[in-house]
């Protein structure tokens, strides 16, 4: 085989081998970081990407030997930068798959963890975060005591799970809703629009999201009142979590069996001719994506990942295909619109920007960076300070928009960006424009007057 500087081919992805002996061998491992990183040095094109990058950087140049001189067990500080968000993959490493040089530096990373996690070298308080359906079922119940305790003002909560669990005080902690997704959409159906363009040629299963159905179902509400209005028939659906939390945990395992589990649900709702519907990013990724690279034989995977939709996506699709119904009002305050990292990694345009500028005369700014956020990766105290570090020029783009409402298909990022906006205004003497975080369904909700009806 020939090597070549670079490649304009579109990349390709091959299976995760977890469950090949091979892939945690501490040699066999140590020799390909070893081959990437020195690619990775010799390239440098990710310089500004994460914090992975510059450490990696940082350590050949402080190195004798470049990479050879570097020591084995300096490589974790590399791997706990990374978020795991694709983005050098996706759009910055000339020679990824099909490449001769075959780096996939996103699953090198996650690779690492597995071998660490298995030496048993894990974040304690990050395992517990990922757990996302045992902590949201209890936290549902007792929502006005944990989000009073998780307010970043409440210096007796904060200060103990600072110095205890380890979550930074300084992190924004998201709220959890008194009631699921799922119960406030049985509680009150929607109505589907009869007179709309797309009536009776559509069918959608709203997948909730574990953050949709636990802390922020007025999202999922939001799309269920969108696309009644474009009068798509939908029912709301949540098998269980999509895995993502605990992929950035490296357990696998519990990943494979989640991918299973909500794979073999959603496929009954497939066959009833709905197609899946994802509310976060994130989960339209693991959906789309990283359940066939994981469990790459199950057949109810394959068939899912045929069948899944962002929603913006979905909105856009419609409106090319069907068309939309009339009665949108303008935003004259406009839109600062983040695209969020897993959103870009699927690889199907800017559909957030792009369905937000069906609203009349709306202004509407993107952002097409990182915001620094990741699962825990914001939240916990050895990496929070790299998550606003890398999420700096996001924040300084949003301040200087001072649009009316800041979105992102990524809640976690939305919320790091209107968090750390509102902190750099305040501190200049001014008031941020926007107090709350939102996606980009929401204020499709609300230009078409819906919004108020869901709260």
């Amino acid at each position: 085989m020939t090597s070549k500087e670079g490649s304009l081919d579109a990349p390709t992805r091959h299976p995760i081998a977890w469950q090949d002996p091979d892939f945690t061998d501490p040699a066999k491992l140590d020799a390909e970081m070893r081959r990437v990183f020195d690619v990775c040095h010799g390239c440098r094109r990710c310089f500004n990407l994460c914090d992975s990058f510059p450490r990696l950087f940082d350590l050949v140049d402080a190195s004798p030997d470049e990479v050879h001189g570097v020591k084995s067990e300096d490589f974790g500080q590399v791997t706990e930068a990374c978020t795991l968000c694709d983005m050098c993959f996706m759009t910055k490493c000339p020679y990824v798959p099909p490449h001769p040089f075959q780096l996939d530096f996103p699953h090198l990373m996650l690779r690492h963890r597995v071998a660490e996690a298995k030496k048993g070298k894990t974040d304690f308080t990050a395992r517990q975060l990922a757990r996302m359906d045992r902590n949201g079922r209890m936290a549902v119940p007792l929502a006005p005591l944990v989000n009073w305790g998780g307010k970043k003002s409440n210096r007796l909560t904060r200060g103990a799970m600072d110095g205890i669990a380890h979550i930074d005080r300084d992190a924004e902690l998201p709220k959890f809703s008194s009631q699921t997704f799922m119960r406030a959409d049985k509680k009150t159906p929607g109505t589907v629009n009869a007179s709309a363009p797309a009536y009776g040629k559509r069918k959608a299963a709203i997948f909730a999201t574990c953050f949709v159905n636990y802390n922020k179902p007025e999202t999922g509400l939001a799309a269920r009142a969108v696309l009644n209005h474009l009068g798509v028939e939908t029912r709301a659906t949540y098998p269980g979590c999509c895995g993502m939390p605990f992929l950035e945990q490296a357990e696998m395992e519990k990943v494979a069996g989640q991918a299973r589990k909500v794979a073999a649900e959603l496929v009954k709702l497939i066959d009833e001719g709905y197609d899946i519907i994802a509310a976060t990013a994130s989960c339209g990724l693991m959906l789309k994506f990283e359940w066939a690279l994981i469990v790459p034989d199950d057949a109810n995977v394959k068939r899912v990942a045929e069948h899944v939709f962002d929603i913006d996506e979905y909105v856009v699709d419609i409106a090319k295909k069907e068309g939309l119904p009339d009665g949108m009002k303008p935003l004259p305050e406009g839109v600062t619109v983040h695209l969020a990292c897993h959103a870009r990694a699927q690889n199907m345009g800017p559909k957030a920007a792009e369905m937000l500028r069906l609203i009349p005369e709306t202004p509407v700014d993107v952002i097409e960076r990182c915001s620094g956020h990741g699962g825990t990766f914001g939240v916990v105290k050895p990496t929070h300070a790299v998550a606003v570090k890398v999420g700096r020029p996001v924040f300084r783009t949003a301040a200087q928009q001072a649009r009316g409402h800041i979105v992102s298909d990524c809640p976690l990022a939305a919320q790091h960006i209107v968090s750390n906006v509102s902190q750099a205004m305040e501190k200049d003497g001014k008031t941020a424009p926007v107090k709350e975080p939102e996606h980009p369904i929401e204020i499709m909700a609300r230009a078409y007057g819906l919004l108020e009806d869901q709260r």
